[in-house]
């Protein structure tokens, strides 16, 4: 019995580990070198992530949870743009997060977008849309499939 609870313990705890682990990036201009780097896509989650309630439950019910973090370490670089109205943000960030949100055409939170980018000598960054989604109901098995959908496409 001691032998089966020590083994959950340490597989639940290393679900945890793993869904701490996620980086997301608040920086673009990072974010796209490191999907240069590892040819992955670019995960833009556009939330309002102090007022906006299905963020909030998009966060609970999918981005927090173990699934994504496992297929998101695998399949994409992940980039947070925030659009709080408690929390203090720098004007660089404010700024880019706004023409962000320009260019994708986002008009509602949560909105999150997948795109590939390349960055030119003059340091321009070029987006390719791949797809874009919301909140979806019925936890990480629906949201991840219609994420590989979006992804399988491009």
């Amino acid at each position: 019995m001691k032998k089966l609870f020590i083994a959950m313990f340490l597989i639940v705890g290393s679900f945890a580990v793993e869904a701490q682990e996620l980086q997301w990036e608040t920086d673009i201009t990072k974010a796209v070198k490191m999907s240069e780097k590892s040819k992955k896509p670019i995960l833009m989650f556009f939330t309002g992530s102090d007022w906006c309630g299905w963020c909030i439950r998009l966060q609970k019910e999918v981005l927090k949870t173990p699934e994504f973090a496992a297929w998101a370490k695998d399949n994409v670089i992940l980039v947070e743009l925030d659009f709080p109205r408690r929390t203090p943000q720098s004007d660089e960030i404010k700024k880019q997060n706004f023409e962000l949100q320009q260019f994708f055409g986002v008009r509602g939170y949560p909105t999150v977008w997948f795109a590939t980018a390349t960055k030119d000598k003059a340091g321009k960054i070029a987006f390719t849309q791949l797809g874009s989604t919301g909140y979806v109901a019925g936890g990480p098995t629906a949201w991840l499939d219609g994420a590989n959908k979006i992804l399988k496409k491009s």
